[in-house]
């Protein structure tokens, strides 16, 4: 199955789609930084990324039939999300850097089966209720296009209309949307990184899909922390200070953690910044001597009020795209003894689930902003992999269905379908 991948970044969706089975055939980004990392990869022949072709344009001089002419599965991408973010203006649909209008467009040029977009979680603030239910009308029906110098409210009314019609009709390119604030956490990444998920299908595949169930949770991490002591055991670590701030008691936590396994006894603890940098596979100290790429020590970091880092024992806090001037100290860990450094654009790649063997242009500044505007490829791949499945199932139902037909009617001929 075929993607097209705009606004892609330094490539941790293209990563987490291709790895989900997608063939990622054109990757589209501004940013000179990101389109290098992207050839860096491919031109080293990664696995995942030997296929890729990554353009450097603008979006909204892009025309899909100028670099996609056939028959597309997907089409992905995270739209610049500092008009929504919490830490930029605030500006939404008057920021000229958003470009929701223009993946809307896209949607209505190369009608493709499925698309999956990915934004802060401050576009789903209630400031910008108005401006999201706009989105994803937009989204639901692509052919409603807005009309030369329309303002986005009013074509927002039409869209409005059109979805409450009963005049609507059944040939019209359309979709079935949802979306969902997910924490990554929540699916294995050792990160707490709360985004907006909107995926829709096609309306005519006749897809029913919701998002993937959580598949790690903080209870069983304080579980094995607080009740059996096996997260230290498998750290071999003694002192057992890694829940910080307040701890929930004993017996909640027990109760907590027998439900979760009630409905899901698959289900595994959070993974932490100590899971993720040394455990089965330890990174060495990146002030000593080694050969691990984008590994550099990086001086200057402290603590002042607020400015505190991650603890090693939790998942980290969300990697951000800002260098040294993070609200909450996100770029740096905190060790046992109050102790801080800054992470390594490697120890950033770790947490944000980037295989080891993906490099990122030298230089920590350009690596964390590169990083910290990334998909975490771990929590793409689990979303790939649903929409991909939900896909092949409807293909297979259509085909049963159209060798159904013909055998009851030999004469009707296999019409082809996307």
């Amino acid at each position: 199955m075929t993607t097209v991948e705009v606004f892609a970044g330094a490539g941790g969706l293209a990563l987490g789609l291709a790895a989900a089975g997608f063939k990622n055939r054109v990757l589209i980004d501004w940013d000179e930084d990101a389109v290098e990392t992207l050839r860096l990869n491919g031109a080293a022949q990664h696995p995942l990324a030997r296929e890729w072709s990554p353009v450097k344009m603008d979006v909204r001089g892009l025309s899909l039939s100028q670099i996609f002419n056939s028959d597309l599965a997907l089409l992905a991408g995270g739209p610049p999300c500092q008009p929504f973010s919490q830490g930029g203006l605030h500006r939404g649909p008057l920021d000229p850097r958003d470009m929701f209008p223009s993946f809307i467009r896209l949607v209505r040029e190369g009608a493709p089966k499925a698309f999956l977009v990915e934004n802060v979680r401050g576009l789903a603030r209630e400031k910008f209720a108005t401006y999201l239910e706009y989105i994803i009308l937009g989204l639901t029906y692509p052919t409603i296009a807005p009309r030369p110098n329309e303002g986005w409210l009013d074509h927002l009314a039409r869209l409005e209309q059109h979805h409450t019609s009963r005049r609507r009709g059944g040939e019209e390119l359309s979709y079935n949307v949802v979306y969902q604030v997910l924490n990554a956490a929540d699916y294995g990444v050792p990160q707490k990184r709360e985004r907006l998920f909107i995926v829709g299908f096609r309306n005519d595949l006749e897809i029913e899909w919701s998002f993937p169930r959580p598949t790690h949770y903080a209870a069983l991490l304080h579980y094995e922390q607080i009740i059996t002591g096996a997260y230290w055991d498998r750290h071999g670590i003694t002192q057992k200070d890694g829940v910080h701030g307040k701890r929930p008691s004993p017996n909640r936590v027990e109760r907590a953690a027998e439900k979760i396994l009630e409905g899901a006894p698959h289900a595994m603890p959070w993974r932490t910044v100590r899971d993720a940098l040394w455990g089965d596979d330890p990174l060495p100290n990146p002030q000593g001597n080694h050969g691990v790429p984008n590994h550099e020590f990086w001086p200057g970091a402290r603590v002042y009020p607020g400015h505190t880092g991650s603890p090693l024992d939790e998942p980290s806090k969300t990697i951000k795209a800002g260098v040294h001037g993070v609200p909450g100290g996100e770029n740096m860990l905190r060790f046992g003894d109050g102790s801080v450094r800054y992470l390594t654009v490697r120890e950033a790649a770790r947490i944000q689930t980037f295989p080891d063997d993906y490099v990122f242009p030298s230089g920590w500044t350009r690596g964390m902003k590169l990083i910290g505007n990334a998909v975490p490829v771990l929590l793409a791949k689990m979303l790939g992999v649903s929409i991909k499945g939900a896909l092949q199932e409807a293909g297979a139902a259509r085909a049963t269905a159209y060798r159904e037909r013909d055998r009851a009617n030999p004469a009707s001929g296999l019409r082809s379908f996307r």
